[in-house]
């Protein structure tokens, strides 16, 4: 039987210095006393991840990274890639080209006869199937990505040019009266900008003059046949040039013209004119032609 003893301070304050030499002897005696009292949790920040999982190692980050889509290309990590095309030049503030109400506005006869090599300064390019051949104007695939003419075009002009193509299925194509820049968005050309003269469509099938929407219900059309003695429905010959002319006088009327022959007048009821409408350019869907000898005109009139 242990003798009993009083329990005063002078006789507890022993078996406490022991208790605490015990729990400071090592991680043997951690258990004596406890890491965290109950609500800590809630008041100190979070433990940090260890450097190895929270900070990627060299070998885990590639020096060239892809970019988003959007950029379209490779750049070193944490250097931003130059860019090109529309992306670059606003950016830099510094288009590739002047913008359309830099060009000039035609106040006086202007020829070209495509005698050189490149297309030259007078063009503006929606393809780049466009190109010179044997002193003329050539495309083909172009899909209705026109070549325009950086020139702006009056209410009232006539426009001349030759014009051939090198398919049993015709399809000479050009616009007038356009906004100089703009091309088809998808396969069919209902987002024109202008006038589209076509000559032997759709597989040699139709002449049509358009407005803003070759496939529109209403456009005047001529039908084509193999066997009409009338010149103007008869089918366009592959290999034949034909020489077009095509004008308005009058601020509304729209005559077209092949080899002299009227196909149409066609008086326009909201004419499509000035800034958006004053642009002349060539076209072509998918077989090839060739144009050459272009002159266009200024006309008097309101």
């Amino acid at each position: 039987m242990l003798p009993r003893f009083p329990l005063t301070a002078r006789t507890l304050w022993p078996l406490g210095s022991c208790f605490a030499l015990l729990c400071a002897a090592g991680p043997l005696f951690e258990s004596c006393v406890p890491r965290e009292r109950p609500g800590d949790d809630t008041d100190k920040p979070a433990h940090k991840a260890p450097r190895a999982t929270s900070v990627a190692s060299r070998q885990q980050i590639p020096e060239v990274q892809p970019l988003s889509p959007r950029d379209g290309g490779p750049t070193r990590r944490g250097v931003p890639a130059p860019r090109s095309g529309a992306a670059a030049n606003a950016s830099a503030g510094t288009p590739k080209e002047p913008p359309l109400a830099a060009d000039a506005p035609l106040t006086s006869p202007f020829m070209d006869s495509f005698d050189r090599a490149d297309l030259g300064a007078d063009w503006r390019a929606m393809s780049a199937d466009w190109h010179l051949e044997g002193a003329r104007l050539c495309v083909e695939n172009a899909h209705n990505h026109p070549l325009w003419l950086k020139r702006k075009l009056p209410t009232n002009a006539r426009i001349e040019f030759s014009a051939t193509s090198y398919s049993d299925e015709g399809d000479i194509k050009v616009e007038m009266w356009g906004d100089g820049h703009s091309a088809a968005k998808g396969v069919s050309y209902n987002d024109a900008t202008g006038y589209i003269a076509i000559f032997g469509g759709w597989r040699n099938s139709f002449h049509v003059l358009a407005r803003l929407n070759e496939h529109a219900p209403d456009r005047p059309e001529i039908n084509l046949t193999d066997t009409d003695t009338d010149p103007r429905t008869r089918k366009v010959e592959s290999g034949t040039e034909y020489h077009f002319k095509i004008l308005r006088s009058d601020g509304k009327t729209m005559r077209w013209l092949v080899d002299d022959i009227e196909l149409f007048s066609w008086g326009d009821k909201q004419p499509l004119r000035g800034v958006g409408h004053d642009h002349f350019g060539f076209n072509d869907w998918q077989v090839k032609v060739c144009f050459d000898n272009l002159k266009i005109v200024p006309l008097p009139g309101p």
